[in-house]
């Protein structure tokens, strides 16, 4: 009985996964038959087709049935794990995801890793310190957060590959190539991050529990990384879900500008030239990863505050 209220948490976390999931797929089945053109066409290229042939490929392709009909085939496929075939690339798109998908991962969590640690460096080094050394720590992060991706990767590129040469330009090869994207994306989450584990921190400084054990001759530092710092991370988890599409999302454009692999520059070849199984397919798995991710999320915080497990029980 003890795990009833669990079952039901997870029970209502994976139907609402589902639902989500299910919402992403519509929308994305939605503005493929919205969007201006014929995808026929845009299949043939630069063919001429003729009528003949277009209703060929129509019928192959089933866009010649009622739209219910192709609304039901397309969930069944997609819950059988076809994504559909790239006019582009002409192949699955499940196995185009599949190929681009680790270097975006890699980026990602390059980027996270480097947000974290620095972040929690900053927060460790400002919390509950003087004014001017918090107010200059405030300051950088608002401009951290202000400033565009695509600017600072510019930045970046122009001083540390083009002036200096201390890392390639361009590509995705060995670890120098990716530590000035890592970088570029990482940069907006270090001000987000600092800013929330600020001031968890600083409330945490203030709570009972740290005044006695500070009476208790425990350190300043000790104080900061063992018990402030351990309570401040808990509203910082529950960024994570935002997290994750802001690395999706800033991935695309820092892939573009780094000519890296990976998802970006799939999403940006297939909205350029119009094809529209890959971005219905990279909304599709982006909506699963951000569910995914979110019920982890969840979970580990009801693992780490209590609190929340007495509250759903």
């Amino acid at each position: 009985m003890s795990h009833a209220p669990g079952i039901r948490w997870l029970a209502r976390r994976l139907g609402l996964g589902v639902l989500v999931v299910l919402g992403a797929a519509t929308v994305a089945f939605v503005a493929f038959h919205l969007v201006p053109g014929d995808p026929v066409r845009v299949l043939l290229g630069a063919e001429t087709p003729t009528p003949d042939q277009l209703a060929e490929v129509r019928g192959r392709l089933g866009y010649d049935r009622p739209i219910l009909v192709q609304y039901g085939s397309f969930l069944k496929a997609l819950f059988s794990g076809d994504l559909g075939y790239s006019f582009q690339a002409q192949e699955p798109v499940s196995r185009l995801i599949g190929d681009q998908l680790p270097p975006t991962l890699e980026l990602a969590a390059a980027a996270l890793v480097l947000a974290l640690a620095v972040s929690i460096g900053l927060a460790v080094a400002t919390a509950g310190r003087r004014p001017v050394l918090r107010g200059v720590s405030g300051l950088l992060e608002l401009i951290a957060i202000s400033t565009p991706g695509f600017w600072v990767g510019v930045l970046l590129l122009t001083f540390f590959s083009f002036r200096l040469r201390l890392f390639p330009a361009v590509g995705s090869n060995g670890f120098g190539s990716l530590v000035l994207p890592a970088v570029t994306l990482a940069l907006g989450l270090i001000g987000v991050f600092t800013q929330v584990l600020r001031a968890g921190m600083e409330r945490a400084l203030a709570e009972p529990f740290v005044l006695s054990s500070r009476a208790r001759g425990t350190g300043q530092t000790a104080v900061r990384r063992r018990h402030a710092l351990a309570h401040a991370v808990v509203p910082l988890i529950a960024l994570s879900g935002w997290t994750v599409g802001a690395l999706l999302s800033g991935s695309v454009i820092i892939e573009t500008i780094f000519s890296r692999q990976g998802l970006g520059r799939v999403v940006a070849t297939a909205v350029a030239g119009r094809d529209l199984p890959v971005i219905t397919g990279v909304t599709v798995v982006s909506a699963v990863g951000f569910t995914l991710v979110s019920l982890f999320v969840d979970w580990f915080s009801r693992v780490v505050d209590p609190r929340l497990r007495e509250a759903v029980a």
